[in-house]
């Protein structure tokens, strides 16, 4: 699928018809809560998606009509099983949904310690941790630590090339060496 199928996807429900007599749209799907569940930003997930924010923050709509291919892209970024990605009348997000999650944020805990352990017990203590939890759980073991560098950003502020920015004319008396 491509970009302007994504469009289009996203276009067909945010342009759709209000529903009629006030009655709200069925909720089709709970990416949003998952994704949140999970630990990844909307940010993280447009950029495994190859998307804008605006596209996937679009697509997480639980009223979107997405196609299946769009629906195993979410399921691809978000590491679920696709079922978990759709909601069944009435019922909260599963079990067995939720308990991934917390094993994934555990991993994720057990990454960050191996990372910053200055010691070689805490770092053995640690490996035997993650190797536990990958027979528990073998799709654990690609899960990354968590981000220990910087300060995450909300969507509106800009980063430090935004608020440091050179002049136009600084790349052209500053020529480059070829």
């Amino acid at each position: 699928m491509n970009i302007a199928d994504v469009k289009a996807d996203v276009g067909s429900s945010a342009n759709a018809t209000p529903p009629v007599g006030g009655v709200p749209k069925p909720r089709l799907h709970q990416i949003a809560e998952v994704r949140r569940q999970q630990g990844i930003s909307l940010r993280s997930a447009a950029r495994r998606m190859h998307l804008d924010v605006s596209e996937v923050r679009a697509l997480e709509n639980e009223a979107t009509d997405m196609s299946l291919s769009m629906l195993y892209r979410f399921q691809e970024a978000l590491e679920v099983p696709v079922a978990s990605l759709l909601v069944e009348q009435d019922d909260p997000l599963s079990q067995p949904i939720a308990k991934r999650a917390g094993m994934v944020r555990l991993m994720k805990t057990a990454q960050a310690i191996k990372e910053k352990a200055e010691t070689a017990p805490i770092q053995r203590m640690a490996t035997m941790l993650i190797e536990q939890l990958v027979e528990i759980m073998p799709e654990l073991k690609d899960v990354s630590p968590w981000h220990a560098v910087g300060q995450r950003r909300s969507l509106d502020e800009m980063g430090r090339i935004a608020e440091q920015s050179l002049p136009d004319d600084w790349f052209f008396s500053h020529g480059t060496r070829g």
